[in-house]
């Protein structure tokens, strides 16, 4: 299965369009399995924002995957955050807040961790959200790659430039291991940063836990830390036994994304929900 992760693409004043244009380009070439946009599609959730993301998303063409991010809701329109948060994305995107996507080969659950009415920034995850995930998981074949894809992160970034993760992160991270899930890809610090579940959750087996896979900041100016300025996204490969990853940075002379160096996990192979190292 080949994926295409792109994030933070940001439509409005940080937006960068020839960034978005080398997206689409590569979304093409690569021809994926499946590409996945992990939040804040746009900067202000205005309606010519969503108009944007929507052209472009028309240009991809391809089996979707998207997540709302806190930049998805108005931040100073306080009425609409409060009464009616997520009407631009409903009317532009027609995409549910909680979904769950098939194709050959994988399901994927996305969840919304955007929660206007309690925190702007940092995001939360309900219970009932992960019985939703847990639900669409029971019936999935083994054979099936198990992708969660989320805006925010679990893990804090080493520069803590993506401030606080989800309040709960480990706790919710036990959870999604007990589902089978094979891999987690997420946004919102603006950076790459590739890491496991073992970050946070220990397990006495020794088993390799779930890939957490942020994707920088692909369309916009708001990159950070050593990707300040920068474009990045991730091409994912998953076989039997890998998850392997290569994050592509924009080139402002070729116009194109790029590969840099790449990182492979081993892969959880789930047999009757119970991850098993296959390594």
């Amino acid at each position: 299965m080949l994926i295409l992760h792109g994030s933070d693409f940001q439509t409005g004043r940080p937006y960068r369009p020839r960034v978005a244009a080398a997206f689409v380009a590569l979304s093409r070439e690569l021809a994926p399995d499946l590409v996945v946009v992990s939040g804040d599609l746009t900067q202000r959730a205005k309606a010519r924002e969503y108009g944007t993301v929507r052209a472009l998303l028309d240009a991809v063409d391809m089996p979707l995957v998207l997540t709302p991010g806190n930049h998805d809701v108005p931040l100073y329109r306080i009425w609409e955050r409060i009464l009616t948060p997520y009407r631009q994305w409903h009317r532009f995107l027609g995409v549910g807040l909680d979904s769950v996507i098939r194709v050959d080969g994988a399901t994927v659950v996305a969840l919304n961790s955007a929660a206007p009415r309690r925190t702007v920034v940092r995001g939360r995850l309900h219970p009932r959200q992960l019985a939703f995930a847990r639900r669409a998981l029971d019936d999935v074949p083994v054979t099936d790659v198990r992708i969660l894809v989320i805006h925010h992160h679990f893990v804090a970034t080493p520069d803590r430039e993506g401030g606080r993760p989800l309040p709960g992160a480990a706790e919710l991270l036990r959870a999604f291991e007990g589902m089978g899930v094979d891999l987690v890809l997420g946004g919102h610090v603006h950076q790459t940063h590739l890491t496991t579940s073992r970050a946070l959750v220990r397990d006495p087996r020794r088993r390799p836990g779930i890939p957490l896979l942020a994707c920088g900041t692909t369309t916009s100016s708001r990159g950070r830390g050593p990707e300040a300025g920068r474009n990045g996204l991730l091409v994912v490969r998953v076989d039997d036994r890998v998850v392997a990853v290569t994050p592509h940075f924009f080139d402002g002379e070729t116009g194109r994304f790029l590969p840099g160096p790449d990182k492979t996990f081993p892969r959880w192979r789930v047999d009757t929900g119970v991850a098993e190292d296959v390594s």
